[in-house]
């Protein structure tokens, strides 16, 4: 027995109409189906569920690192930049980062949702750590 992988993410919002064009026009999402309060979107594949619930207070997420992290290419990563300015949305300042971690950039939903646009992977960071010789343990 063995889990086989994400199933879905959900995240719970104020404002769904606000919320759906976040996700459709920031995260490029296809719209699936979109009910009262809540709406369905196709994420390169993932299923992502936005459920309406306003009673739940934002104001601890805004000092959160907890946030989900999506590939951009490289050479794309300014067109991103610029469409998330254009689009206004919350750009949050990243932490400090050495280049060989490649580039971020933070930005939030309509709720405080964290997100990164990313143009590393897994591997090249954990290669970084190794060249650094930092005080860890690889079991890989």
């Amino acid at each position: 027995m063995k889990i086989q992988g994400i199933n879905h993410l959900t995240f719970s919002v104020v404002n769904l109409e606000a919320s759906i064009a976040f996700y459709r026009d920031v995260l490029e999402g296809t719209l699936l189906v979109q009910g009262e309060r809540m709406a369905y979107f196709d994420l390169q594949g993932i299923w992502l569920a936005l459920n309406v619930q306003e009673d739940i207070p934002r104001t601890e997420i805004t000092h959160s690192y907890t946030h989900i992290a999506f590939t951009v290419d490289e050479q794309d990563f300014p067109v991103y930049v610029q469409r998330l300015q254009k689009l206004g949305v919350t750009i949050r300042e990243g932490r400090s980062r050495d280049k060989a971690e490649a580039q971020s950039v933070y930005f939030t939903d309509p709720d405080g949702h964290l997100f990164e646009f990313h143009t590393g992977n897994r591997e090249q960071r954990i290669q970084h750590y190794k060249d650094e010789k930092k005080p860890m343990t690889f079991y890989i």
